[in-house]
């Protein structure tokens, strides 16, 4: 028989308030808790708490908390991953972010789906990962919805809904976002970038 972390983890209909599950919110919502009660002056306590919350990436992550996640297990973050003020991860499945990727103010990635027939979302939820690439740049405020995945290089536009795939090095923005246009060899490789 399979346990509701793996029918969770697998995209399939699973019951959230399985004591096991339950057990998994609570130690790392009493971890974010901590991190969130922190200083900016003490480094180590946040390092090690980031090593605790992440299943990956924790020891080279820049946090300016508050941050929120459901599990924190099923986030793995590449290199030097920074998360601005009030960034939320609702984890229920894998979110993979690649090496530098930023997220502005009050970004939102979200993995959590509810069944539309109103009894069985009373008992059951599934999810869809989401996977962002490295070099991304989401801007405040940003959504990124169930399934959806962000191209490496990619800027996602301040306030955005990330509804579906955007491709690898655009500027994407918008509700629903997409894709406004390429980014130019002159932006990539220019500080401050050109005026638009």
């Amino acid at each position: 028989m399979r346990s509701e972390r793996e029918k969770m983890l697998a995209g399939e209909l699973y019951d959230a308030l399985d004591p096991d599950l339950v057990a998994d919110r609570y130690r790392v919502r009493r971890l974010c808790q901590k991190l969130n009660a922190s200083s900016d002056a003490d480094e180590a306590l946040r390092r090690t708490l980031c090593t605790q919350i992440f299943g990956k990436g924790g020891d080279t992550v820049w946090m300016q908390p508050p941050f929120y996640c459901d599990y924190g297990y099923n986030i793995e973050l590449g290199e030097r991953v920074f998360f601005n003020f009030n960034c939320v991860v609702l984890d229920v499945c894998r979110v993979r972010i690649g090496d530098y990727t930023l997220f502005g103010p009050g970004v939102q990635v979200l993995t959590p789906m509810h069944p539309l027939d109103a009894a069985l979302r009373r008992k059951q939820e599934y999810g869809k990962p989401v996977e962002i690439g490295a070099d991304v740049w989401v801007g405040a405020g940003a959504l990124v919805l169930p399934g959806a995945s962000i191209g490496s290089g990619t800027v996602i536009g301040a306030g955005s809904v990330v509804t579906r795939d955007i491709p690898a090095g655009v500027f994407a923005a918008g509700n629903p976002c997409r894709v406004i246009r390429g980014i130019t060899a002159d932006e990539r490789n220019s500080y401050p970038p050109p005026p638009a």
